[in-house]
C-alpha cells in the first residue's frame, strides 16, 4: 500500500492513496475533495469512475460540488432560515429563495487540516476544521473530524464525527459522482441499482421536501429489487419531472439491511455496494448538470454521473416525518459510509 503527497494548485496538498490491488484514491485538503476513484473492470482495466474537474484551478468554483465534503448541514433549507430555542438564524440564498449545502461558508471550500495515515490494513487521511460559533450564520463552535480510509478489499470508507457547544442542527456527506463506465464513457442510464428504502420524501417544485413521505410500491422510486435506471428516469411520474427527468430525492433506508445500495454497470462488469448507519440518502442523477465544464475524462453532460449522498435530511427541520438533525451540546455526531467496489461475478 502506497500513499503519496503533492503540492498542487493554490499550495493545496493532494493526497494519493493506492492499496495493493492497484486501486487509487485521489483527494485534496481543500474541501476534502475526491477528485479521482480509480478501480478495475471485469478486464483488469484501471479506470477514473468519478466526475471530476481537469484542471485542479476549477474547484474553486466547484457549483456542482464535485467529489466535496458537505456540511454542516447537507441538502436544501427552505427559505433560507429556521428558528432554534426561540432565535431565528438567516442564511444565504444561493437556490432561489433556499439555502443549499451550506453556501460560500461550506466545508466544501475550506482547507483542512490534513495528514495521512498508514496501519496494517489500510492508508487513509485524517481530516479536521473548526467553526466559531456563528461565524456561518449556524449556532455553535464546531469542530469536524473526516477520515478517508482504504482497505486491500477495495473498500473506501468515510467516517464522519463532530461536536458541539451549543445545540445546533449538522448532516454532513459527500458529494461525489460516480460513473462506473468510467470517464462518462457512457451515461448512467444503463446503471442498475438495487436500494434498501420502501420509502422517499415527496419533493415540491422547488426540489424542496414537502414532509409527505410516500411509499415506493408502484412507482418508478421502487429499487427494492434490481432495476435499470433508465426505465425509472423516463417515467411519466410528476416526482421524476420536477426533478428534471430524473431523481434528487431522500430515500429512508431500510434499517435492517446492511447493504443499502447495490449497483451495477453491465458494460464495465463494475459494481459499487454502499454501507452506512446513516438513515437515508439523496439520490441525485445529475439532471441538472450543465455541458462545458472541463472534466478529466470529458465535457461534462447531463446524466453523466450519479451521487449517493448519504446523510438525515434537513427538512426534518421543519417536518417531523424525518429523522432529526438536532446535536446538543455534549452529543457527537458520529457516522459512517463504505463504498465497496468490485466487479459482477458472471
Amino acid at each position: 500500500m502506497k500513499i503519496k503527497v503533492q503540492i498542487v494548485e493554490n499550495d493545496w496538498k493532494q493526497f494519493t492513496l493506492i492499496n495493493n490491488q492497484g486501486m487509487m484514491v485521489q483527494l485534496l485538503d481543500y474541501g476534502g475533495i475526491i477528485t479521482n476513484i480509480s478501480t478495475p473492470n471485469k478486464y483488469g482495466d484501471l479506470e477514473n469512475i468519478v466526475l471530476g474537474y481537469k484542471d485542479l484551478q476549477d474547484y474553486t468554483n466547484n457549483q456542482h460540488f464535485f467529489g466535496a465534503l458537505i456540511g454542516p448541514i447537507a441538502g436544501r433549507i427552505e427559505n433560507a432560515q429556521f428558528t432554534l430555542d426561540d432565535k431565528q438564524f438567516t442564511l444565504e440564498k444561493n437556490e432561489g429563495n433556499h439555502h443549499l449545502h451550506s453556501g460560500q461558508n461550506g466545508l466544501h471550500q475550506v482547507i483542512w487540516d490534513a495528514s495521512s495515515f498508514q496501519e496494517n490494513d489500510k492508508i487513509g487521511v485524517n481530516l479536521s476544521y473548526t467553526i466559531k460559533d456563528e461565524a456561518d450564520n449556524l449556532p455553535g463552535k464546531r469542530q469536524f473530524q473526516v477520515t478517508y480510509s482504504l482497505t486491500n478489499d477495495n473498500e473506501l470508507n468515510i467516517h464522519y464525527s463532530a461536536t458541539t457547544d451549543k445545540t445546533t442542527y449538522m448532516t454532513l456527506t459527500n458529494h461525489t459522482y460516480f460513473n462506473l463506465s468510467s470517464n462518462q464513457q457512457h451515461s448512467i442510464h444503463d446503471h442498475q441499482l438495487t436500494i434498501a428504502s420502501n420509502q422517499f420524501a415527496e419533493l415540491n417544485e422547488e426540489l424542496i421536501p414537502t414532509g409527505k413521505i410516500i411509499d415506493v410500491t408502484n412507482t418508478p422510486f421502487d429499487f427494492t429489487m434490481k432495476r435499470t435506471l433508465r426505465d425509472s428516469m423516463q417515467s411519466t411520474d410528476l416526482q421524476n419531472q420536477i426533478a428534471g427527468n430524473g431523481f434528487d430525492h431522500y430515500f429512508i433506508f431500510n434499517p435492517i439491511k446492511q447493504d443499502k445500495v447495490i449497483v451495477e454497470e453491465p458494460i464495465s462488469g463494475r459494481t459499487l455496494n454502499i454501507n452506512t448507519n446513516q438513515p437515508g440518502m439523496v439520490m441525485y442523477t445529475s439532471n441538472n448538470l450543465d455541458e462545458g465544464h472541463h472534466l478529466d475524462g470529458g465535457m461534462s453532460k447531463q446524466y453523466g454521473g450519479i451521487c449517493f449522498e448519504t446523510h438525515a435530511s434537513p427538512a426534518a427541520i421543519f417536518h417531523n416525518t424525518l429523522p432529526s438533525i438536532l446535536l446538543h451540546d455534549g452529543e457527537k455526531y458520529e457516522y459512517n459510509t463504505t463504498f465497496s467496489f468490485g466487479v459482477i461475478n458472471d
